[in-house]
């Protein structure tokens, strides 16, 4: 399924800075009745998000309004425990495109890129600073360039670069899933085939 291009994303951040945050906690098991990738924002986090009653937590970060934006800036080891895609299904659906932390779990992160969104991993230290001037400011803007690979401040003075595979760096910039960059390269995959001797 062709996914949404990225390019450069400029956008307020949402600051989460627990550590160790698990899939159940990002996606309840519970909530897994639907293999389509739409339909689980509404659950996110959904048990810090809602008491028993499903009344909003005021003290929950997605219900504050002075928090909004595309860029969810979380605490180290994010995306641990169960290899669930649904918790990347559930982070993007609900408007996230990027999620920034000092560690990711491997299954996660594989997960996010393979479902267009972008985990960018920074230092611990990026981070702090990262989380300080969230606090100071909500309406700071954070730009994540993925050609250039960088994490910064769009009003300067914090910038990081961070790693990507270049396999999934070209599928996003180009939209592609897997299936889709084996297609982009049909040609090549032809002209091989009509070449090679049996």
């Amino acid at each position: 399924m062709p996914l949404d291009k990225f390019t450069t994303l400029v956008s307020t951040c949402v600051p989460l800075p627990a550590e160790n945050v698990d899939t159940d906690q990002i996606i309840p098991a519970r909530f897994l009745k639907a293999t389509s990738r739409e339909g689980f924002g509404e659950n996110l986090f959904r048990d810090w998000r809602y008491d028993n009653a499903g009344r909003p937590r005021e003290d929950f970060v997605l219900n504050d309004n002075r928090y909004e934006g595309r860029i969810l800036v979380a605490g180290k080891n994010f995306g641990s425990g169960s290899s669930r895609e649904h918790a990347a299904w559930a982070i993007k659906d609900y408007g996230f495109r990027v999620v920034v932390s000092s560690f990711f779990a491997d299954i996660f992160r594989n997960n996010a890129l393979n479902n267009g969104l972008l985990p960018v991993q920074v230092t611990g230290d990026f981070l702090s600073l990262l989380f300080d001037r969230i606090r100071k400011d909500p309406r700071v803007k954070v730009r994540v360039d993925l050609a250039q690979q960088s994490v910064s401040l769009e009003a300067g003075g914090l910038s990081e670069n961070f790693e990507i595979s270049a396999y999934k760096k070209k599928c996003l910039l180009n939209g592609y899933d897997d299936i889709d960059y084996l297609l982009s390269m049909k040609e090549r995959i032809v002209e091989w085939e009509q070449k090679r001797e049996l």
